[in-house]
């Protein structure tokens, strides 16, 4: 059986960026060729997409979670890693995005689309940071992690008109006899539990007019169908009242229908701009070739106009009445549209950012007494590309981060050597180097000496072992040493 999903909680993930590549070129008789690692690739975005032949978010609902490709590491000889794939999720027209919180992210309509999460950049390679003074660097940047979310997929229907009306009021027949739609049609409560939308031509205009679930008091508040009801009537330019004159139940009147429905409307309040009481409204009395239902439309028809309401009485067995109605709504819909501006095309406009502003802020630490914060965009980013295993690695962010002029901030504030610092992860005790910022060129690959801890093996150190593990003499005293450690 075909199920309607209009409401799904998707969890995205982009790819993650591949790190770059740290080697050095080599070939007979050049050794030491300079570095020729590549960058890596970018990961791939999770995008949404709307597409007509989609009608539902059933897919969704089965499958939630949604990961793009990552992007590969560089290599040697200056190969570039691949980026990742992107991923394509295909949804209805009329889908709107929320956050975790609710908060409205993106409202699609036709020939829209939306990047739900961003695919992380891939790290660069040695080769693309040799500089003048770090003529081979020994190290390389990490891909940088992709963006994940938790995002809320509803749909909400793209129609023109909508009905709005107690169970059974039928609403669905009239649906049907108007457009070639054919909704499910039965004489008992909540027939319909999913909309349907059905194309209405009257004249030069053609509009669409939808039949969503049946309306009780206490929906606004969730009450039966409730919410699912009034989600799918937010962008609907015209609400029409289908008032079913021939009900049999004694405490109900077209009068109290329509005061009910109106209040269950006012006191819906839609995710989308607008408010719905500020939409035309018409009135159908609906079923009139019952005589007494003919009969109490033409009592109360007098009284419904004097409150300012455009009535409509109209029968879905005999059709009397129904080319009234049709032109009536094309009428509303077509001085809907054209007060509405007219859409222009966006231009790009190009922010350059200023020279002068600040890129990153430095305050108190709210986790850490006595320990300092640093925010902004880019030194967040340099320490995920940071390989903190590599002391050259982080002698190059300690220089980018005194360029970007955060050692002079903390300096400012008062901040004392062995303070904590924290910038996003990754936290550390401050120690002012002299030096850093300034062009340095260093003594070894992978090694910094402005850094005291060198946990690396440098290459002399691995020589001098391997001297040593084949017996032979070592030449620098400083490696002699050695000796007890390969016994």
């Amino acid at each position: 059986m075909a199920r309607f999903v209009d409401r799904a909680v998707l969890h995205v993930q982009a790819g993650d960026g591949g790190h770059g590549c740290a080697s050095v070129h080599r070939e007979k008789f050049k050794p030491l060729g300079g570095p020729d690692g590549g960058n890596g690739g970018n990961g791939g975005d999770v995008t949404l997409v709307v597409d007509p032949g989609v009608h539902t978010l059933l897919d969704f609902h089965f499958r939630p979670h949604a990961k793009a490709g990552n992007g590969r590491p560089g290599h040697g000889d200056h190969r570039d890693g691949a980026n990742g794939g992107g991923l394509e999720l295909h949804v209805p027209a009329g889908t709107v995005v929320l956050d975790a919180d609710g908060h409205v992210l993106a409202d699609l309509v036709p020939g829209t689309s939306y990047v739900a999460a961003k695919g992380g950049r891939g790290g660069l390679g040695n080769a693309s940071l040799a500089s003048r003074s770090r003529k081979a660097p020994g190290f390389a940047l990490l891909g940088e992690a992709g963006e994940a979310a938790e995002l809320t997929l509803e749909l909400k229907s793209m129609a023109d008109v909508g009905l709005v009306g107690f169970p059974s009021a039928g609403k669905s027949s009239l649906v049907s006899v108007l457009s070639a739609a054919r909704p499910k049609i039965a004489d008992y409560p909540f027939t319909t539990l999913e909309p349907h939308l059905g194309v209405v031509t009257a004249g030069s205009e053609v509009f669409t007019i939808a039949d969503v679930p049946g309306l009780i008091p206490g929906a606004s508040e969730g009450r039966g169908l409730g919410l699912e009801f009034l989600r799918h009537i937010e962008r609907c330019s015209v609400l029409v009242h289908v008032v079913d004159c021939a009900t049999y139940e004694p405490d109900r009147d077209p009068a109290s229908d329509i005061a009910t429905l109106e209040a269950e409307l006012a006191n819906y309040t839609p995710s989308l701009a607008g408010d719905l009481a500020d939409r035309p409204r018409l009135v159908v009395l609906n079923k009139i070739d019952v005589p007494e239902a003919r009969e109490l439309a033409e009592f109360v028809r007098d009284d419904l106009v004097a409150a300012g309401h455009r009535v409509f009485l109209v029968s879905t067995a005999t059709h009397e009445g129904l080319d009234a109605l049709r032109f009536a709504l094309a009428e509303v819909v077509a001085a809907d549209r054209a007060s509405r501006p007219v859409k222009r095309t966006e231009r790009i406009i190009i922010r350059p950012q200023a020279v002068n502003e600040d890129q990153f802020t430095v305050v108190p630490d709210p986790e850490e007494p006595g320990g300092y914060l640093v925010q902004g965009v880019r030194p967040e980013r340099w320490i995920k590309q940071t390989d903190f295993s590599n002391d050259e690695a982080v002698g190059y962010l300690a220089d980018r981060l005194a360029r970007l002029g955060v050692e002079d901030k903390l300096a400012k504030l008062g901040a004392s050597p062995g303070d904590p610092v924290r910038i996003g992860h990754v936290s550390f005790d401050w120690e002012p180097t002299v030096g850093m910022g300034e062009d340095y060129t260093p003594t070894g690959r992978g090694t910094d000496g402005r850094i005291d801890r060198v946990d690396r093996v440098g290459a002399a150190e691995r020589k001098a072992l391997h001297r040593l593990r084949r017996g032979l003499p070592v030449q620098d005293e400083e490696f002699e040493d050695l000796q007890g450690d390969i016994r």
